[in-house]
């Protein structure tokens, strides 16, 4: 049987707070008694939009099913179950408490301007049977990559490193807009071994990852694959920022290792 080892990394833009971070990353590890698979998801909300944070963590969230407690069910990856989740997820938008306490001018952005957000979700099936894989889908340019052996054996979205940051697709929070957007939804899936890792990357940690991969394979999955702290991270990608491999930008890691054995001891950084 295959477990998940799960984690996520994240670093606000330079000279920003860690509270004005945009993204949204978030997973679940599944459970056996009620059948639900293991999930994880990744967004990036859009600097211009209006609540940018808030809808991508709205929709991480409610992708791997945290929200089941106020009666939202996490989608099935089909066009019908993730149309419908999608407009859940905009409803919930435009209905949310906190706007009560907003003045005229911020409840017409919440309604004229909106958000947008990058998303990629996936699901992991059957960890315990013959044939483990990964399932996912995306808008935009968050992307996930699966490594085996320190070696890149699949990119989704499959973009080039020049096509990251034009006018991506993703999750708009204006009902008239998702229709158009769905279109372009995109599905991807894989088979799953033991060791195997998933790392699933906003748009400008993606890009270097891409680049770097491409510059120098191999290296890079060790230096990922040994990240055991935030702060560790967080070096790294100010490193690479002075160095100017790295764009500005907020940025989100999320790494799921597929292992057949369960760890030693339960690490929690505070």
């Amino acid at each position: 049987m295959i477990h998940t080892q799960m984690v996520i990394y994240y670093s606000a833009k330079h000279g920003n707070d860690e509270s004005e971070w945009e993204d949204g990353g978030a997973c679940f590890p599944g459970d056996p008694v009620t059948g639900r698979g293991t999930r994880l998801a990744v967004a990036d909300g859009a600097t211009q939009g209006f609540g940018s944070a808030r809808w991508a963590q709205q929709l991480v969230a409610g992708f791997v099913g945290a929200d089941r407690d106020a009666g939202v069910e996490p989608p099935a990856l089909s066009a019908r179950g993730l149309h419908g989740w999608f407009e859940t997820m905009q409803t919930r938008w435009h209905q949310d408490p906190r706007l009560a306490g907003a003045n005229a001018l911020q409840k017409l952005k919440h309604k004229e301007v909106g958000s947008f957000a990058t998303f990629l979700g996936c699901e992991l099936s059957d960890l315990d049977g013959p044939g483990p894989r990964w399932n996912a889908v995306a808008l935009g340019d968050t992307v996930l990559f699966q490594v085996r052996n320190n070696n890149l054996i699949a990119q989704f979205p499959a973009i080039a490193a020049k096509d990251f940051g034009f006018n991506p697709d993703g999750v708009p929070t204006r009902p008239e807009a998702l229709a158009g957007m769905l279109e372009r939804l995109l599905v991807g899936g894989g088979d799953l071994v033991d060791g195997d890792v998933l790392y699933v990357a906003t748009d400008a940690l993606a890009q270097w990852m891409v680049e770097t991969d491409q510059r120098d394979r191999g290296s890079l999955w060790t230096v990922l694959a040994g990240l055991d702290h935030p702060d560790a991270f967080r070096t790294l990608v100010a490193d690479r920022r002075r160095s100017g491999e790295l764009k500005n930008d907020d940025v989100t890691l999320l790494r799921a290792w597929a292992v057949t054995t369960r760890p030693a001891h339960l690490v929690v950084c505070l």
